[in-house]
This record gives structure tokens, C-alpha cells and sequence, in this order.
């Protein structure tokens, strides 16, 4: 009897031990992400886990002694907690940018009181497929390594993870019988990957080197790793009939036909689909899916988007609801898990053409909780509200907030408040909640909220919450700043991102309007009133604070951008009234002005145009492939496609180097072209001005000069100057 009970004592010990060990291993990558974002305090940062009774994601976060203890159900319970007290208890803010130090008190504040917070739904999901053009082209792991921790303190577990999916297209075709150079010459360059990937074009600046498709695989396989490391469910793409032309010449008898042509490419570069009944397509399916499950892994989610911004073969509601029941039994085949993710933009997008009808059979074909749809759009346009919640299929409301990357001070924050609030009270198929975002952009404010409602059972008092923030932003608490937030949130922060927009000194150059459809610069506010936040700003005492001095270039960014179009403006007055003298005095005012700017910008690293293009320089093996994706990266953010057509300007943003390089020769040259015209007693002529700036803008993205790789100058000092310099010409009143 002894010795059975000594068995059972070391088979208990042994158990226990077992149990013991596995937590703590689960847990190592929180405690490494801890060590990361604290690393002189780690040590009194404990993190455990805590049981879940009651299916009620939360963390627990309070002090014990000397350490800070932060449990909870989940490793993505666990990392809001401790962004939850980094904001407030430390008023530390941690940016999605691998350049942005984290700063932290020399001491641990104390948590006098137990915080508790519960997830008000399951799903949080991040990026979107043009992310990975607009920012995250040229990103390698050290900047990925941030994003991912961001990631995890904002609580995100379903992040969108397409990169590296080349690799397993290039298998996948060759066992289709198609050559490596076929394949490479079918994708396209990397920037504009993310639209071959969504069946937009093919082909465009490609071919797409090998080099990339191999980094591209190692630096998909650190995310995954990561990524899973911590506790989330990554997105994996899969099938979705896009298929490369060639393919009809290997399968004769396949449905395979040309998609509409998108973005005003030309015939060349059009895709072509496979028709989702075709025995072809079940084929391919299955075999994609075990190719990329043997080089990532899978999480069972997978992106398939096959009719975005494309008109499927018909709009007959039986062929929508049978080939979307088709394209799910086909990835059902290939992996029995299988949860279908697709977005939903195209509803809102194209309503037009996507009647209540066609959604409900689209969408309904689908079996119950196999897939997840992504309201894209929902600072602007509910789609779950039109379509009675998805017609009960679960949906994840998101907030989009940014368009090609635009640099604009944007968002609606009290209406997705109440949205938020409305839908987590009313939406039944409601399970998550994300953001859609095309490029990382210069709100911060939106993400960090919408992220933070999903914690807060009761609501939030978005006056309160403005109060931490303003805090968190300098480090402490300031009258300045408090007010300053204050105003941003009740008079600047209260429209939704446009599809597109930039200020003026971004667009084309033209004597009214805004250039071109992508570089709106319209605002819903009054300028004076984003010039008073700014002010207040700059009579704050935190002047040392990167977040702070973030705000203040960001802020005198805009104030100057939107007062180029009143000097715009003053430059066309004096032209139609033939007067050289103020259209001399108006075009020096905007080419001083642009230069002021540039200066402002180049004080902080996150409006440089520099890193963009080194980055992509180093991506090349050799000089070839450097300039290669130089170009690449250039083409994106200007002409974005061929020479002059409509896409022009769709990744505007305003950073010093590209206003410097780019931006401000087309003001020069329309200036001096006007001035000319007067002079000469001529009519401005438009067309043949479109001619010129359209060729120096084609002959840009070939040109090789180097821009600053680091900020320079006092944002502080050089912000403040600006703010007195333009006061009284933006508010003579005062």
C-alpha cells in the first residue's frame, strides 16, 4: 500500500510539474514582449494566466509588493493589460513604429485598486490587403517585430497575414506545368502585389524577382511564428480563382475568362478567372492549401475575396448564392476546418450593383459560422444595418480610417462611438472588431480608441478618455494638451476618412479644384480652430516627449497644408485679374511656404521619405535590383500606375523629401508657367501644362538622388516659429 501510494505521490509531483511547465512555456512570449516594451522593469512585471469559468476573455490587472501582476484568460487579455497599465498608470504611449523609443518612469507607478476588464467580443482583426503596398512593402522583421507587439497590447488576435504567399503560388504553378519565368513574369512588382493577390492586374512592373519571393518566405514564417506565439489566429490566404492567362493554353477546356478591366489598366495587364464549377478549381484549391500548410502552418481562416471591385460572371442571385456555396465546399475539401474571411467593401462600394437580393445569396449559401465577413467600411457605411446583421451570418465591424496611406488628420470619433455602441447593443451577429486601414496614416487617436471599446463593458465617456489620452501623449498631466485634445475631438475629429484625399500642396497643380478625384482636400472643420489646438499644444511644458512632438509636427503639418489652398486661391485671383505683381508675391508666399514645411517634416522620422526608398534599396542583391525596387516604391506613392491616368496621386502623402523631390517642382513649374502666360498675354493653357508635369512625374520614378535617412532639426523650436509666423495670416482676427 506503500508503494502504491508513493506511485501516486511522484506520478502527482511528475503531473503537476508537467502542468507547471507547460504554462510557463505558454507564457514565455508574453514575458518576452514584456521584456521588449519594459525592459528595464520586466522583472517586477509578472504575468500569469487565470482560468476562464464563465467564457469571459479579461484580464486582471494590480500591485502585490514590489510587482506589478497582470493576469488573464488568454495571452491577448494579458497584452491589453499590460498596454492597459503602460497608458494609465505609466501615461506611456507605444507606436506601431519600430523607430518610436518607448519611454517608460524610472519607477513602477502602484495600482491602488484591482482593474478588471472583460472582452466585449471574441474577435479583434487587423490590416488589409493594400497595407502590404502602402507601408508594409518594404518592412523587415525589426520593423514587423514592433507591429506584431503592437498588435498584442491593442488585443488584436486576427491579424491578416499575406506575405510570403508568392512561394507557394510558385510551387502551385509549376505543378501546373508552367515555367519559373512564366510564373514571375504572371505576379507583379512588389508594391502592387497586393492588388495582383485581390485579382486587380497582373504583370504590372513585374517580373517579380526570385530574391523577393525567398525573403518574402523567411519573413512570413517569423510572423507566423510570432504571431501564434502570442496568441493569435492568423489570416492565411487561399484560392479564389484567380488564375494566370497562360493557364487556358495548359487546360484548354477550363472556364477560364478575363475579368473586367480595373484602375484604367490596360488590356495587358487584366486577370483572368477560373469559374469556381470547373473541376480545375477544386484541384488547385487543394493543392494551394497543402502547399502553404507545409511551408506556414494553418489556423483554418482564410482570406478569399473573389469578386472585390470586379463584376462576377453574372448577377443572377442563383449563380451568387451557388458559386459562393461552391468556392466554401472547395475549401471545405481542402481543409475540413475551413472558416471562410472575406471583406465586404464591394457591398457598399458597388450597392449599386449589390442588391439586398444578391448579398443575402451571396452570403447565406455560406453554412453558418463558416465564415466571417468584415463590415469594411463602418465609420461610414453600416453594411450589417441594410442587411439585417449579415442575415445572422458573423460579421467583425470595422473602422477603415485611412485610404492609400494619406497623411490627413481624419475621423469621426464621437459617431464611431455611437456606432460601437449601437452595434455591440443591436448587432446580434456581431463577433468582432478590427480595423481595415490601407497604410498606417497619422491618426493614432481612432485606433487606439476603437481597439480600447472592445474592453469596456460600460461604455466609455469619450471626455474622460480624451483626458487620458492628452496625458499619455506628454507624459503627465497638462492643462495645454487636455484642452488641446479637447478641441480636436469636438471640432476637428468629426469626419470619416475620404476615398482619397491630401492637401493641396500634394495635388497636381491646377487653378481651381483639387487636380485629381485622388487628392481631395476638402475639411469639415475650420482651419482656425485645428490652428488654436495646435497653439495649445506648443504652450505645453512636455516639449522633450516623442509622442508629444509627433503631435505638434503632425498638427503644424496640417495647419500649413490646408492654408496652401487659400494662397491657391489668392494666386488664381491675381490670374484672372492679370496681375503679375500679386501673382509674383502669391507664388514666392506658396514655394515659402512648401519650404517651411519641408523643414517642419523633416524633424520627425515618421514624415521622411527617405527610409521608404532605402528600405526598398535593400532589398536588392545587387544594383539592378536595388534600383528595380526603387522604382517600384517610387511609382506607388506618385503615379501609382501608367503615365497620367486616374490612379495619379492615390498614395499621396506629405513627407519631406517627397514635397522636396516631387510636390514642390510641379508647384514651381505651374508658377512659373502661369506667370509666363500673363506675361505673354495668354490664356493658361491647361493641356499642355497636364503634358509637362505629367512627363517630369513619369521621369521621377526613374531618378536615383538619395533623401535623408534620419530627422533633423528641433520639432519644438521649428513647430513654434511656423505657429507665429502663420497666425495672423490664418486668423487675423486675433
Amino acid at each position: 500500500m506503500k508503494k502504491i501510494l508513493f506511485l501516486f505521490f511522484i506520478l502527482f509531483n511528475i503531473s503537476m510539474f508537467t502542468v507547471a511547465a507547460e504554462t510557463n512555456v505558454s507564457l514565455v512570449p508574453v514575458r518576452e514582449l514584456v521584456k521588449r516594451i519594459l525592459p528595464e522593469h520586466y522583472l517586477k512585471i509578472v504575468v500569469e494566466y487565470m482560468p476562464d469559468v464563465t467564457n469571459d476573455e479579461r484580464f486582471e490587472l494590480y500591485s502585490q509588493a514590489d510587482k506589478i501582476i497582470i493576469r488573464g484568460t488568454t495571452k491577448s487579455a494579458i497584452g491589453v493589460g499590460l498596454n492597459y497599465y503602460l497608458k494609465y498608470y505609466c501615461k506611456t504611449y507605444v507606436s506601431w513604429y519600430s523607430f518610436d523609443k518607448i519611454e517608460t518612469p524610472k519607477v513602477l507607478p502602484v495600482v491602488p485598486e484591482k482593474v478588471v476588464r472583460s472582452a466585449r467580443v471574441p474577435e479583434r482583426f487587423f490590416l488589409n490587403y493594400c497595407t502590404y503596398g502602402y507601408t508594409l512593402t518594404w518592412w523587415g522583421w525589426h520593423e514587423w517585430e514592433r507591429l506584431i507587439d503592437w498588435m498584442a497590447l491593442n488585443g488584436i488576435n486576427m491579424p491578416l497575414a499575406i506575405a510570403g504567399q508568392e512561394s507557394v503560388w510558385l510551387n502551385v504553378w509549376k505543378k501546373y506545368g508552367l515555367t519559373e519565368k512564366q510564373i514571375l513574369e504572371y505576379f507583379t512588382g512588389p508594391s502592387y502585389l497586393p492588388w495582383h493577390r485581390m485579382s486587380n492586374i497582373d504583370h504590372w512592373m513585374g517580373p517579380l524577382p526570385m530574391s523577393w519571393i525567398k525573403n518574402q518566405e523567411k519573413l512570413q514564417k517569423k510572423i507566423l511564428r510570432r504571431t501564434r506565439d502570442l496568441g493569435m489566429k492568423p489570416v492565411l490566404p487561399a484560392f479564389a480563382g484567380h488564375v494566370p492567362e497562360i493557364l487556358k493554353e495548359k487546360y484548354p477546356k477550363a472556364k477560364i475568362t478575363p475579368l473586367s478591366i480595373w484602375g484604367d489598366f490596360e488590356d495587358q495587364y487584366r486577370c483572368h478567372f477560373l469559374d469556381p464549377f470547373d473541376s480545375l478549381f477544386t484541384d488547385i484549391q487543394k493543392t494551394y492549401i497543402d502547399e502553404q500548410t507545409k511551408l506556414y502552418g494553418t489556423d483554418h481562416i482564410y482570406g478569399v475575396d473573389p469578386f472585390n471591385e470586379l463584376a462576377p460572371p453574372s448577377w443572377e442571385p442563383e449563380y451568387l448564392a451557388n458559386a459562393s456555396a461552391k468556392i466554401y465546399d472547395v475549401l471545405k475539401n481542402a481543409d475540413s476546418k475551413a472558416v471562410w474571411l472575406q471583406m465586404t467593401w464591394m457591398f457598399s462600394y458597388q450597392r449599386k450593383d449589390w442588391t439586398d437580393e444578391r448579398i443575402k445569396s451571396y452570403i447565406t449559401a455560406v453554412p453558418d459560422k463558416k465564415q466571417i465577413l468584415l463590415d469594411y467600411y463602418a465609420e461610414r457605411t453600416e453594411v450589417w444595418k441594410f442587411s439585417e446583421s449579415y442575415y445572422k451570418q458573423p460579421f467583425i465591424w470595422c473602422y477603415l480610417g485611412n485610404f492609400g496611406g494619406n497623411t490627413m488628420i481624419a475621423g469621426n470619433i464621437a459617431e464611431v462611438d455611437r456606432r460601437l455602441n449601437e452595434a455591440f447593443a443591436n448587432a446580434e451577429s456581431m463577433v468582432g472588431v478590427g480595423s481595415t486601414l490601407e497604410g498606417f496614416d497619422v491618426n493614432p487617436i481612432m485606433y487606439d480608441f476603437v481597439f480600447e471599446k472592445v474592453w469596456h463593458k460600460d461604455g466609455i465617456s469619450l471626455h474622460d478618455w480624451t483626458v487620458q489620452w492628452a496625458q499619455r501623449r506628454v507624459g503627465t498631466t497638462d492643462e495645454n494638451a487636455e484642452k488641446a485634445w479637447k478641441l480636436l475631438i469636438d471640432k476637428i475629429y468629426v469626419q470619416y476618412s475620404l476615398c482619397t484625399e491630401g492637401t493641396l500642396t500634394n495635388a497636381r497643380p491646377s487653378l481651381t479644384g483639387h487636380g485629381n478625384w485622388t487628392t481631395k482636400n476638402w475639411t469639415k472643420y475650420n482651419n482656425r480652430d485645428l490652428l488654436e489646438a495646435w497653439g495649445l499644444l506648443l504652450r505645453s511644458k512636455a516639449i522633450t516627449k516623442i509622442a508629444y512632438k509627433y503631435d505638434i509636427v503632425n498638427i503644424g503639418r496640417q495647419v500649413l497644408g490646408n492654408y496652401f489652398t487659400v494662397l491657391r486661391d489668392e494666386f488664381t485671383q491675381a490670374y484672372e485679374r492679370k496681375d503679375i505683381s500679386a501673382l509674383t508675391i502669391k507664388g514666392n508666399e506658396m514655394l515659402s511656404l512648401l519650404n517651411d514645411l519641408e523643414a517642419l517634416l523633416y524633424t520627425s522620422p515618421s514624415f521622411l521619405l527617405g527610409p521608404w526608398l532605402t528600405n526598398a534599396q535593400n532589398m536588392g542583391r545587387n544594383m539592378e535590383e536595388s534600383r528595380y525596387y526603387e522604382k517600384n516604391a517610387r511609382n506607388i506613392i506618385t503615379n501609382w500606375s501608367t503615365q497620367g491616368v486616374a490612379l495619379n496621386d492615390y498614395g499621396n502623402r506629405t513627407w519631406a523629401g517627397l514635397l522636396q523631390g516631387y510636390y514642390t517642382p510641379r508647384w514651381k513649374m505651374f508658377i512659373e508657367e502661369v506667370i509666363s502666360a500673363v506675361k505673354q498675354n495668354k490664356e493658361f493653357n491647361n493641356e499642355t501644362f497636364f503634358k509637362k508635369v505629367t512627363d517630369e512625374e513619369w521621369q521621377w520614378i526613374s531618378k536615383t538622388e538619395n533623401y535623408p535617412i534620419q530627422a533633423t532639426g528641433d520639432s519644438y523650436l521649428l513647430a513654434n516659429k511656423f505657429y507665429h509666423k502663420y497666425h495672423h495670416l490664418i486668423n487675423p482676427d486675433e
